[in-house]
């Protein structure tokens, strides 16, 4: 089959995250058709997650392009670049606060961020409760998505930016990804100024770091009066299970944690005594390094689905940068494989670059060495 313009394409984008509504929004600034499909029911279904630091080198070029910076800034809280290391005494060993005018990597909710690409597309570009099972078709066009609902949908050009366990990433590769042999679980704290003031107190505006080489924590302030506290182990990933418990074993869990950080301060210790509701088990996952595949003209991949390394500070800045390069190439290119060609030339040696430097580093999370809060450095949750 010849590759079909851009203009006359089939554009599939399997998954609306960042990465997958950004590709959206700018192929749309550049008057090409794309639908976006996704397995949840609706843009509320769940949980966002929490918040994201959006780089001037990545993140925010990305959001240029969509016609979406002035706006994101709005939104943004800069005073979320504050970041704090502790000890587990609780004692503050390194702390940086961003200058007035700092805007190189202010934070801003994943839910917020959503909702500003979300309201930027054209009504019914998203087609919520379509779940992508596999891809199938010839490798030259055009493919066939097989719904979860048993129905299929041909696309000139499938972009899977599906996440981690991607469906659309067998399609061009047997990779799947390895546990790191760190494990986070994730606590909430609302009306933190008025329920939880001396851990507000503690985190400050934007981040707080402790590890005594073995365990840490990464507390995370949100808009909205909330924190995000990460509990960050060695463990094997199904650790909570081998202890006979589930994460909503609230009770349980805390009391095994308690063993685990005995020593830390009380003021710390808050951060497991006082979350409201349930733990969040989130083992951290790598593809391995570098992760490539065969040129295949009608598929690719974009942001963890392409390229999944540990949360330090790249993944949501690295996805959006990738759907703004693959969409600037489907609007400047003659074809859809002319344009795929294009993006993966400088795609795939980008994230492999990014990729070799953060295998393995999930470990750095638990080191009690006193880290560099350059613009580079990278931060837990992203």
């Amino acid at each position: 089959m010849t590759s079909p313009t851009p203009a006359s394409a089939r554009i599939t984008v399997v998954g609306a995250g960042p990465g997958g509504l950004t590709c959206a929004r700018i192929l749309q600034r550049h008057g090409l058709t794309v639908t976006v499909l996704d397995r949840d029911a609706g843009p509320d279904a769940r949980d966002q997650g929490g918040t994201l630091d959006l780089h001037a080198d990545n993140g925010q070029i990305a959001l240029r392009e969509a016609g979406l910076l002035d706006e994101f800034f709005r939104l943004a809280r800069p005073e979320g670049q504050e970041m704090r290391q502790l000890d587990p005494a609780g004692t503050i060993t390194a702390h940086q606060m961003p200058g007035p005018d700092d805007l190189f990597k202010p934070e801003i909710d994943r839910g917020v961020l959503r909702d500003l690409l979300l309201g930027s597309l054209r009504p019914g570009t998203v087609r919520w409760g379509k779940g992508v099972e596999r891809v199938g078709g010839p490798e030259a066009g055009p493919r066939v998505l097989h719904l979860t609902d048993g129905t299929t949908i041909e696309s000139d050009l499938v972009i899977g930016a599906d996440g981690a366990f991607s469906r659309v990433r067998p399609a061009l590769s047997p990779a799947v990804p390895a546990y790191s042999g760190v494990s986070f679980l994730e606590a909430w704290f609302t009306d933190v100024e008025a329920r939880h003031p001396e851990i507000a107190a503690l985190v400050g505006q934007g981040g707080a770091h402790a590890a005594d080489g073995e365990r840490a924590m990464f507390a995370q302030r949100n808009g909205g009066d909330h924190i995000r506290v990460y509990l960050i182990q060695r463990v094997p990933a199904d650790w909570i299970a081998a202890s006979g418990l589930s994460p909503q074993d609230t009770d349980a869990v805390r009391a095994l944690l308690l063993q685990r950080y005995a020593h830390w301060s009380p003021a710390l210790r808050r951060m497991i005594t006082d979350n409201d509701g349930p733990y969040v088990d989130r083992p951290i996952f790598a593809l391995p390094v570098p992760h490539a595949w065969a040129h295949h003209p009608a598929v690719t991949l974009l942001g963890d689905a392409a390229h999944l390394m540990p949360p330090l500070g790249v993944g949501v800045n690295l996805a959006m940068l990738d759907a703004s390069d693959l969409a600037l190439a489907l609007a400047n290119a003659a074809t859809v494989d002319d344009a795929v060609r294009a993006y993966e030339k400088t795609m795939l040696p980008r994230s492999a670059e990014h990729a070799r430097v953060l295998d393995g580093a999930a470990e750095d999370l638990l080191s009690a060495e006193v880290p560099d809060f350059g613009d580079d450095a990278p931060a837990p949750g992203r």
